[in-house]
């Protein structure tokens, strides 16, 4: 019995060691993906020097890939697009960072990826444009996060606003397309539901309005937001 409870608090204490650091096991994952895998990478990216600790979100978008593309040079690995990781390039960066602590999982909000703005105590629409994400923030807790797609060239505008009018059903005149769950924000820019978005998703682009492509999760949020709520938009 008591061997027994000896093994398994053994066990138990190993387990506990290495759920603190970031797994060995092959991370199979490849452009445009956003996942716990992608995580992992971009923890030894940031452990090796390849990008820097803000932009580990969890998106393999251009900055991974670039981080990827460096790093693979940087071993004198043949020179690739950068937009998946082999198990080759995947062995080589365990071998160069070794133990790899993970972050702290306390709080919700991690650091460059929300900004200071959104931790009001109260609801805000925040809205990444380097992640590509929308987060309702309450509390200063993230309580949920969609996809995001933005202006060409950049014509979001970015600041601190509010919200100032929510149509549940709106129809843009200008560009002939449906905006529904529309919730102004800044002129004629809003956060809505965009089917174009749903269907094409970052291959296009808004004409200046935050696109969500998450129907369901968007209509939970639009119920709880009040005119008047803040809204930030931002660069992380």
């Amino acid at each position: 019995m008591g061997l027994a409870l000896g093994l398994l608090m053994s066990s138990q204490s190993t387990a506990e060691a290495s759920s603190k650091y970031v797994t060995t096991k092959y991370q199979k994952a490849h452009y445009g993906q956003q996942n716990g895998k992608v995580t992992n990478i971009q923890l030894r990216l940031a452990a090796g020097g390849f990008m820097k600790q803000k932009y580990v979100t969890g998106y393999y978008g251009d900055i991974t890939k670039n981080a990827v593309k460096s790093f693979r040079k940087s071993v004198h690995l043949k020179p690739t697009s950068g937009k998946k990781v082999t198990k080759k390039t995947w062995r080589a960066l365990v071998k160069a960072t070794g133990k790899v602590k993970k972050p702290s999982s306390k709080g919700s909000t991690s650091s460059g990826v929300i900004d200071k703005r959104c931790l009001t105590g109260h609801r805000v629409v925040c809205v990444n444009e380097t992640t590509r994400k929308l987060y309702y923030v309450n509390h200063n807790k993230v309580i949920k996060t969609m996809d995001a797609r933005f202006g060409c060239g950049g014509s979001t505008r970015e600041g601190v606003f509010s919200v100032f009018r929510k149509v549940r059903h709106d129809w843009s005149r200008p560009y002939n397309s449906p905006m529904p769950l529309s919730m102004y924000f800044s002129g004629g820019e809003a956060v809505h539901y965009s089917s174009d978005f749903a269907a094409r998703g970052y291959a296009g682009c808004s004409h200046g309005c935050v696109n969500i492509r998450d129907r369901k999760t968007l209509r939970w949020v639009y119920k709880r937001i009040h005119i008047g709520d803040r809204v930030v938009v931002y660069f992380s």
